[in-house]
C-alpha cells in the first residue's frame, strides 16, 4: 500500500491476558457507573470482558458491538460477532449496533428502512439485552438522519435532518459513548439516548478534515453551543 495516495484499515488484536490485566486495574479501584465496549478483537477478549461483567456485577454495560470498520460491509471476525451474541447481549443494558451490526446479529442481512430496523430490534431483545439502539445515521433512504430505541414493549424514533459532510468519522462510537455518560449520570435509557442524539449531532455538524483521508467528528461542538446559550 502506497501510504500518501492510499487509506486502508487495519486490526490487530492485544493479547487477551493483557485486556484481563487492564480491566482488573481500572475496576479493582472503586464501583462503576457505567461501561461500554468498543471493538473486540477476539473472541478470547470478549470471554474475558464477559467475565469481568459477572465478576464485579457491572451495570449500566453498553455493548457497542463493532464488527466492522467504516465504510466496509464485511465482517472483520465472524466468530467474534457470534461471541458478541452469545456471550455479550445477555447481560448488556443496551446495546447499539448500526444497521450491518443489527443485520448480523438479528440474522435479517440488510436493513434498509424504519420497518427492517423495528422487526430487527424485536429479535436481538430476545437475546437478552434490555435495550436496542440501532443506529440507522446517514445510511436510512431519507433526508433524516434516523436511530432507533426499542425496550421490548414500544419504539421510540430519534430524528435530525441529515448533514452533508464527509467529515463524521467516530459518530457512531461517539453516539454510544455519549449514551454510557448520560447512564453514568443518572439518566433514564431514553433521554441518555436523546442527549447522544443531540451530542453526536452537533458532533458531526462541527466535524473537521484531519487528513486527506479522514475527517472526525468535533467532541466539543455541543458544550461550546451549550455555553454559547448560557
Amino acid at each position: 500500500m502506497d501510504p500518501d495516495n492510499n487509506w486502508a484499515h487495519g486490526v490487530t488484536p492485544i493479547d487477551a491476558g493483557l485486556v484481563r490485566d487492564q480491566l482488573k486495574t481500572i475496576l479493582s479501584g472503586g464501583p462503576v457507573d457505567a461501561m461500554k465496549t468498543g471493538m473486540l478483537g477476539s473472541v478470547d477478549i470478549i470471554q474475558a470482558t464477559r467475565e469481568a461483567i459477572d465478576r464485579y456485577q457491572l451495570k449500566n454495560v453498553v455493548i457497542d458491538p463493532v464488527m466492522v470498520c467504516k465504510g466496509e460491509d464485511e465482517l472483520i471476525q465472524p466468530e467474534n460477532a457470534e461471541a458478541i451474541r452469545d456471550l455479550l447481549l445477555p447481560v448488556a443494558t443496551v446495546t447499539t449496533p448500526n444497521l450491518f451490526e443489527a443485520g448480523q446479529l438479528s440474522g435479517f442481512g440488510k436493513l434498509e428502512t424504519v420497518e427492517d430496523m423495528k422487526r430487527a430490534a424485536e429479535k436481538i431483545n430476545q437475546l437478552g439485552v434490555k435495550y436496542v439502539v440501532i443506529k440507522g445515521g446517514k445510511a436510512l433512504e431519507s433526508n433524516k438522519a434516523i436511530d432507533l430505541l426499542y425496550d421490548g414493549k414500544d419504539f421510540t424514533i430519534y430524528e435530525v435532518e441529515k448533514v452533508d459532510t464527509d467529515y463524521n468519522h467516530g459518530a457512531g462510537c461517539t453516539f454510544a459513548a455519549a449514551i454510557t455518560a448520560g447512564l453514568a449520570k443518572g439518566m433514564t435509557v431514553p433521554e441518555a439516548v436523546q442527549k447522544a442524539k443531540d451530542f453526536v449531532t452537533a458532533a458531526i455538524q462541527n466535524g473537521f478534515a484531519l487528513n486527506k483521508f479522514i475527517g472526525p467528528v468535533w467532541h466539543g461542538a455541543y458544550n461550546q453551543a451549550e455555553n454559547q446559550i448560557k
